[in-house]
């Protein structure tokens, strides 16, 4: 199969309420939906979110990215199995592409490659089987009323593990509140986006530990040093997320004995082929980035391939924020809820609408 075309589609998904993290509070969430096209115009979708509230490039750049240097490299090429795809995405850019824009690419190729022979994205990633996928339900740094009222629904809706955003204000008594509404059968997890300092860390999740209970803090400070000083003394697991985005990465983290886990963005890592070599270095989950249905649907399909056994194979993904939005690029949403299955239709099995693309279009 002969590459035809690149496209590539500037949008911005409005939230249903500002999203509150310790990083900034964000009302819309841009990025770039990426088409890439094959001769007989079997289409491939993949989409590119930007990190710049943790220091990556904005918007423009990946836009420029993708439609420079990667629909060059990609014009005309042959792809026909994995293997073609994962040297496609090294040499649309090499070391000096973006991971958000690797991540797009990656994730189009798959896409593609699924819907041209007829095989789901997580076979072509090397799971056995489909099925459902636990995710856990996300609740942002607001007020603490309104993130239980929240989270109520999430536990009615039928969500065992919820995520809260810590690190902004008023953090143990949204934790106290989410409690309380949820009861003592749902776990909870904090994420403080590296907000913290280790002595602050130490003396916040013992506290939060002991008043509402635990399953994990993801990033509670900045630095790889620092977690490992925290994980020396903290009775709470681990998970880095913002400080381990590549292999070398992982491997850092490993010898400082930092966590228990990493929590892996597809946009943070470059896609879901970078997802799972860090997977196999050390214990990892999948999270969103705020990604469109696009880079959720990628996200199922990769964790379906990630290492069945050690310490993070029970442990839910933060994939289900499809409902954080108020729209999406997708035909329809069928990738929500606490265990959402991505099936076994070709490629990611999300189908891109082509009015919202015009509709959510910056």
């Amino acid at each position: 199969m002969r590459i035809a075309g690149v496209e590539a589609f500037p949008v911005a998904l409005p939230f249903r309420e500002p999203y509150i993290a310790a990083n900034g509070t964000i009302e819309q969430r841009e990025m770039v939906v990426l088409r890439i096209t094959s001769e007989d115009g079997t289409a491939g979708h993949g989409d590119a979110v930007p990190m710049s509230l943790r220091g990556g490039p904005g918007l423009e750049r990946i836009l420029d990215e993708l439609e420079g240097e990667c629909a060059g490299a990609l014009a005309g090429r042959e792809l026909d199995d994995a293997s073609d795809v994962r040297r496609l995405v090294g040499e649309c850019g090499g070391a000096g592409l973006s991971s958000s824009a690797s991540a797009a690419v990656d994730v189009a190729l798959i896409d593609l490659l699924g819907r041209a022979t007829g095989i789901p994205a997580w076979r072509i990633l090397g799971a056995s089987a489909a099925g459902p996928v636990a995710c856990n339900g996300t609740l942002g740094g607001g007020q603490p009323r309104a993130v239980a009222a929240a989270a109520r629904e999430l536990a009615r809706a039928g969500f065992r593990t919820l995520k809260v955003k810590v690190g902004t204000g008023e953090d143990r008594e949204r934790l106290l509140a989410v409690r309380e509404a949820v009861g003592p059968d749902v776990a909870l997890r904090v994420d403080a986006n590296g907000a913290w300092c280790l002595s602050r860390a130490q003396r916040e999740l013992t506290e939060l530990n002991r008043e509402v209970g635990l399953e994990l803090a993801e990033q509670p400070c900045e630095s790889l040093e620092e977690l490992s000083g925290l994980r020396a003394s903290a009775d709470v697991p681990i998970v880095a997320d913002e400080s381990v985005a590549t292999a070398a990465d992982a491997e850092r983290a490993l010898t400082l004995d930092a966590c228990d886990a990493v929590t892996l963005k597809l946009a943070k890592v470059g896609g879901p082929h970078a997802a799972l070599a860090v997977a196999r270095r050390i214990p990892a989950y999948i999270s969103s980035a705020l990604d469109s249905a696009i880079g959720i649907a990628a996200g199922l399909h990769t964790a379906l391939a990630l290492p069945a056994s050690g310490f993070a194979a029970g442990l839910a993904h933060g994939l289900a924020t499809s409902t954080l939005f108020a729209d999406d690029v997708a035909a329809g949403i069928p990738i929500v809820g606490p265990a959402p299955d991505p099936g076994s239709s070709p490629g990611l099995g999300v189908e891109v609408d082509p009015a919202a693309l015009e509709r959510l279009a910056i």
